[in-house]
């Protein structure tokens, strides 16, 4: 019995696990209000453009070029005319830290399957030492689990669905070793990464595969700061700045990698900061991915002006993008917004289960403070 109690209890607690997720990666828009124009192509992939696109604008802030270019990238897979002996695409998103790179696949993911989290995806932090290569592509012959071909590669994740592609994602690239970097060549060349042993052969033939990179982050702040310097000015000049930021990113990326790797690299797109005056926009996206978690407690937060100005400024770190934004948001709204529930019971006067109580928050007298509305 009391092994039985325990089974009940771990399904109970995976089910709302499950149900928080749900409610975290649902979609920020609206599928019915999309409407994709109807055509005539016939195409393995039946994904809405229109949907994926209000969901990038939606969740990605301050990164208008780069969406344009992923949105070019998606209508070559949607239309179906890539070649089709290699990935889909290969992009490398470069740029500083917090600025949206992985959360641009996320989102891609959720626009795509419903769920932020299905795609592969591979911290290269993790493969730091060259003896680590064996986790990408398996043990060679002659060592233990050799003939399995195990490796962190999720096979069904890679190869999408017969009308969906699949996504991948190596988050930090320059971080892994050049023996994992150079195990990449043959996914971008072909499509294909056969395991050392030979038993079993990974096809990224239907994959999207990303990379994100920190590479020329401080090179990046000087262009912004400084002007880049001013033999950099004048060995760019007529450029705009978004073509002397992707020079200073490629650059970076030949002195780390050899060119051969960054040559099979079809797209490399380097993101913006994020600038003061989209802050508060990203509050606004901060509090809708908090609302997803109220919605279990069946409540719902509204922050006033006043607060929403206040936690911009104090979130506001053009080093530390969103992520500062995130702790800044936790330190000033979520703990007390926490205290503020647990101290006394919700109003459940005329409530329904289906009834939403609807919470409102404001800054006054140097403090955050709430109310039941």
């Amino acid at each position: 019995m009391p092994f039985l109690t325990d089974r009940l209890q771990d399904t109970a607690r995976q089910q709302r696990l499950g149900a928080a997720l749900a409610d975290e990666n649902a979609r920020m828009t609206v599928a019915e209000s999309i409407k994709t124009p109807e055509t005539g192509l016939v195409s393995r992939f039946t994904f809405d453009l229109g949907l994926v696109e209000a969901e990038l604008r939606a969740a990605i802030i301050g990164q208008d070029e780069s969406i344009e270019e992923l949105l070019d990238i998606l209508k070559v897979v949607r239309a179906d005319i890539g070649d089709p002996r290699k990935p889909l695409a290969t992009v490398l998103f470069c740029g500083p830290t917090g600025v949206g790179k992985t959360e641009t696949v996320r989102t891609l993911a959720r626009a795509l399957y419903g769920d932020a989290d299905a795609f592969c995806r591979i911290d290269m932090n993790t493969l730091a030492q060259e003896h680590y290569a064996a986790a990408l592509t398996g043990a060679p012959p002659g060592y233990v689990g050799s003939k399995e071909g195990t490796t962190i590669l999720d096979q069904e994740q890679i190869e999408g669905t017969r009308n969906m592609p699949g996504l991948v994602l190596f988050d930090e690239l320059e971080k892994a070793s050049n023996e994992v970097v150079l195990a990449l060549m043959n996914v971008f060349d072909n499509g294909l990464l056969t395991v050392a042993s030979g038993e079993k052969t990974y096809s990224f033939r239907n994959a999207l595969v990303f990379m994100s990179s920190n590479l020329g982050a401080r090179e990046l702040m000087a262009l912004d700061e400084h002007g880049g310097g001013i033999f950099r000015r004048l060995g760019s000049f007529g450029k705009s700045r978004r073509a002397r930021a992707h020079d200073i990113v490629m650059k970076c990326l030949l002195d780390r990698f050899p060119p051969e790797l960054v040559n099979r690299i079809d797209h490399v797109d380097t993101f913006n900061w994020i600038s003061r005056d989209k802050v508060p926009a990203l509050v606004d996206v901060e509090l809708t991915r908090l609302n997803r978690r109220l919605h279990k407690h069946d409540l719902s937060l509204g922050i006033s002006a006043t607060l929403r100005d206040f936690l911009s400024a104090e979130g506001y770190d053009k080093r530390f993008g969103a992520r500062g934004l995130r702790r800044a948001i936790r330190r000033h709204l979520e703990f007390p917004l926490a205290g503020f529930l647990l101290d006394g019971p919700v109003p459940s006067v005329g409530r329904s289960k289906q009834t939403t109580t609807h919470i409102r928050a404001d800054r006054k007298d140097g403090t955050v403070q709430f109310e039941y509305s």
